[in-house]
């Protein structure tokens, strides 16, 4: 490993915004105000800006990634995960895929509001709408601000059906609203856990909780009766392939309902952000992944073609696929979360059908 690397961030380096002359205009700035959990940033030179977004939901045209709406309530993250697909939407923000994505969040203070407009208008029926989705709801600002707390609150008093994904332990702060919600069958967890390996979460997502913390948050909604899938996402061909059997074998020990998986898929700028992090952290083995990466995509890094892109293709995506298979029917023993429940909401919302 380099002695170079800037310790607690996931991308080593900016890279250029192919978008710049959509330049962001900071409407209100707020430095360094929160503690993190994982590794301290680069002398924490994070900024936290706000911005007023007229609307908060949003709907999901992809057929790859299991969900109709989601809701992001920050843009950019400090957990600093160096494969993370989301990267490419802080362009559009006026700012880079690289460090920009870890040192500059956005957040949006007036989420709840948005969200309880929504779920309340007129042709609104009741479709669940999962956090994140694109950047973690439960990231460090998360812990000062708790604007998914209170959007959980919103949640929680109209009995909507609410996804929640997230590789923080944050979230057990909210156990009194999971549980009341999990009670209802309106909640969902998936809980991102990609290796067992501190080492190699350390290298991967610098900012995280710890892999024992996030084992714990299966075990600790398990418990209280709150449905959690774990994602093993992305897989990594030479890097956390190898863990797949005894990764499903633990989490289904703790309690995990599921487990789903992606194979890494370097869209846009995260193949160059990806490739210098590996030559700069890993450089004996960073040729051997990249080559391996590129053979689950016909020969390149990414592949933007729905219902191939997610699962990859080829000898070592084939392999990843029936290893994962095997873990599922040897630990999980064919377990099955119920489907979250709309009518509560729409009871709630239309009083008047229950005299039909």
């Amino acid at each position: 490993m380099s002695d170079t690397i800037l310790k607690g961030r996931g991308a080593q380096k900016n890279v250029h915004n192919r978008f710049s002359e959509n330049q962001h205009e900071v409407l209100n700035e707020y430095l360094n105000f929160c503690e993190a959990e994982g590794e301290e940033a680069d002398k924490n030179k994070t900024k936290y800006i706000e911005i007023f977004p007229k609307t908060f939901v949003n709907k999901v045209n992809s057929p790859d990634v299991g969900m109709g709406f989601s809701a992001n309530p920050y843009q950019g993250c400090e957990h600093g995960c160096v494969y993370c697909y989301a990267r490419n939407s802080h362009e559009y923000w006026g700012y880079g895929a690289g460090l920009d994505f870890e040192r500059k969040i956005l957040f949006k203070r007036n989420a709840p509001q948005l969200l309880e407009e929504k779920i309340t208008s007129k042709n609104w029926q009741g479709e669940t709408i999962v956090f994140s989705g694109n950047t973690d709801c439960y990231q460090p600002l998360e812990r000062k601000m708790e604007i998914t707390r209170k959007c959980l609150e919103v949640m929680l008093k109209w009995k909507h059906p609410t996804g929640i994904i997230t590789k923080n332990s944050l979230i057990l702060r909210d156990l009194d609203i999971l549980k009341e919600m999990a009670k209802l069958n309106i909640i969902s967890v998936n809980l991102s856990i990609t290796s067992l390996s501190e080492d190699t979460r350390r290298l991967l997502e610098p900012r995280t909780a710890s892999i024992k913390q996030r084992l714990k948050t299966v075990e600790i909604l398990s418990a209280n009766g709150i449905p959690v899938r774990v994602m093993m996402a992305p897989i990594i061909p030479s890097l956390n392939s190898h863990e797949i059997l005894p990764l499903v074998k633990k989490v289904a020990e703790l309690g995990a309902k599921d487990v789903s998986y992606t194979i890494v898929r370097l869209n846009g700028q995260i193949a160059e952000i990806f490739t210098d992090w590996a030559h700069k952290t890993i450089p004996d083995k960073a040729e051997r992944i990249l080559n391996q990466i590129a053979e689950c995509h016909g020969g390149n890094l990414n592949d933007s073609n729905w219902g191939r892109r997610i699962k990859g293709e080829g000898t070592i995506s084939e392999q990843i696929k029936n290893t994962m298979a095997i873990a599922k029917k040897r630990y999980l023993n064919n377990r099955v979360a119920a489907p979250l429940d709309t009518s509560h909401f729409l009871q709630l919302k239309n009083p008047q059908t229950t005299l039909f």
